[in-house]
């Protein structure tokens, strides 16, 4: 079987960097790509054959289009895209600045987007590939503090739902992962935005402080194992739209479903009300 070829976003440090090594020692091939070089450029030296380092801030368009463009050159054609770079900001959503959730939406969600439609044309024409979209346990289940990246991650979500309906029927794939808190140095790269607002001291406000005192073993998760659960779930024949990592993310999603699900149940009633009478029977979808 020919080596599948990875375009890999934010592959300098995290879960990405984690899926960059078990991909490179399947044997596969992969194009690790980051807004600094460095970390990837050192990973790449020990697989001179197979890994290719590429600047690339997924904001800038031209970076964008360049580096899909050296990366089919190179390899000739991407199998698996990757979107997993992004970023988070902490504060309530009346504290965080405007600034920085637009600079969140433009990492976490409009980069994907611009990449995934700049691999698209090439997995049509061989008429096989796989999108991955890295979200987040907060892309379903979100938490105070945290309302922007959550944003981000559930329109990601809606993007992907709405991708793998267009593309299955072509041959092609999508999925979401959906990580909980792995040991990948993010409290250190996490940061707080704006002014504490005092109302929301016991909410936000309780997160800002909990900041501070993070430590690795907080984090239940393993980013190795994590990787290996990725690239069997990428490359399986038989391809999931969601897979949940980590414990935490599996108990606070179960929940979110729960709670969910314990709410339709109760508004069916007024659901139903709301329509002309007989006209269901006519609906569109």
């Amino acid at each position: 079987m020919n080596p599948r070829t990875w375009l890999i976003t934010g592959a300098s440090s995290g879960l990405g960097r984690a899926l960059a090594e078990y991909v490179l020692s399947q044997g596969d091939q992969a194009v690790l790509t980051a807004s600094s070089t460095r970390a990837t450029t050192e990973l790449a030296s020990r697989h001179p054959h197979t890994a290719l380092a590429l600047p690339l801030d997924v904001t800038d368009p031209r970076q964008r289009e360049d580096g899909v463009r050296k990366a089919e050159e190179h390899f000739g054609g991407i199998d698996v895209l990757v979107n997993n770079a992004g970023i988070d900001f902490i504060g309530a959503l009346e504290e965080q600045d405007e600034d920085d959730y637009r600079r969140l939406f433009e990492v976490n969600f409009f980069g994907a987007v611009a990449l995934t439609r700049l691999v698209l044309p090439g997995m049509r024409a061989r008429g096989h590939g796989t999108i991955v979209n890295v979200s987040s346990m907060d892309g379903l289940a979100s938490l105070p503090a945290n309302g922007y990246y959550s944003a981000s991650k559930f329109a990601l979500e809606g993007f992907t739902e709405a991708l793998w309906q267009e593309i299955e029927p072509l041959g092609l794939n999508a999925m979401i992962i959906q990580p909980g808190s792995f040991r990948t140095g993010i409290e250190h790269r996490t940061k707080a935005s704006g002014s504490p607002i005092d109302a929301y001291h016991a909410t936000a406000g309780a997160f800002r402080s909990m900041m501070g005192g993070l430590t690795p073993e907080m984090f239940p998760g393993d980013p190795v194992r994590a990787a290996e659960a990725m690239y069997e779930a990428a490359t399986s024949g038989q391809p999931r739209h969601w897979v949940v990592l980590g414990s935490d993310a599996h108990r606070r999603i179960d929940a979110k479903l729960t709670l969910l699900r314990a709410e339709f149940d109760a508004g069916r009633e007024v659901a139903l009300s709301t329509d002309f009478p007989g006209s269901a029977q006519h609906a569109v979808l």
